[in-house]
């Protein structure tokens, strides 16, 4: 069994055929898929996903990119769309790739301590999106968030950081970009990661992997980049999906 931890069904791009892209994912024995939330309204969206689907699960929060909206009811009414399926705060973090404007990346990184803080209200563990960001993001984990529990998505920095981050309790998601042969520091990483540490997901419908780079991606093709990380760390893919799925069912409470 595969579980996507992170993934985004509720985006326009699944609207045709989202029922059918879940059979393939059951076919694939992808059983479980976790859809994280950007904004208010996709949050909304991706709880309502989980209550029609008994695969489904969702995780509520505002991305970095999309902290326009956010304001001081912001989280309480985050907090309001809780269910028990609902298993994380996320997609949060940082991202300065785009954003260039020191006052406009404080301003994230407020609104980044303040979802912490949520999830910590909710005891729920985090799923926290770092772009470009690295070493504030590390800091804010190691200041604010040391009673917490949760994951670096996509990850995308050095082995360096994953071992503070791992020190932290903290695991890391590896995608697509695993499977991309200009992936430099990445595969380095997963080999030193033990096997409690890590977690596969797609970041659907962004970053397919090879063999499907520049497709739509979908939950069904987390097991490609299952299949990377068996041939990196020299491991059967049986074994891979059941550690990846163990470390997400101990991480999520699924």
């Amino acid at each position: 069994m595969f579980i996507d931890t992170h993934c985004h069904l509720e985006d326009d791009k699944f609207t045709e055929d989202r029922a059918e892209v879940l059979t393939r994912a059951r076919a694939a024995q992808v059983e479980r898929i976790i859809n994280f939330g950007s904004t208010l309204t996709s949050s909304v969206a991706v709880v309502e996903l989980a209550k029609k689907f008994p695969e489904l699960y969702a995780g509520v929060g505002i991305h970095p990119e999309e902290i326009d909206d956010f304001d001081a009811k912001t989280c309480a009414t985050l907090a309001e769309l809780v269910t028990d399926k609902v298993i994380a705060v996320g997609e949060i973090g940082l991202d300065y790739h785009w954003e260039k404007d020191s006052e406009r990346r404080l301003i994230q990184q407020k609104i980044f301590i303040e979802q912490l803080d949520l999830a910590r209200q909710l005891k729920l563990p985090v799923c926290v999106h770092d772009r470009d960001a690295h070493g504030d993001t590390l800091k804010i984990l190691q200041t604010e968030a040391r009673d917490l529990r949760g994951v670096l998505h996509c990850y995308s920095g050095s082995l360096e950081t994953a071992k503070e981050v791992w020190k932290l309790g903290w695991l890391i998601g590896v995608d697509g970009p695993l499977t991309f042969k200009n992936s430099a520091k990445l595969p380095e990483v997963v080999k030193a990661t033990s096997r409690d540490m890590l977690l596969i997901e797609t970041d659907a419908p962004y970053l397919a992997p090879t063999p499907y780079r520049g497709k739509r991606n979908e939950p069904t093709y987390v097991v490609e980049v299952a299949k990377k990380l068996a041939e990196l760390r020299g491991e059967t893919l049986e074994e891979v999906a059941a550690y990846t799925t163990a470390n997400a069912k101990a991480l999520y409470a699924i």
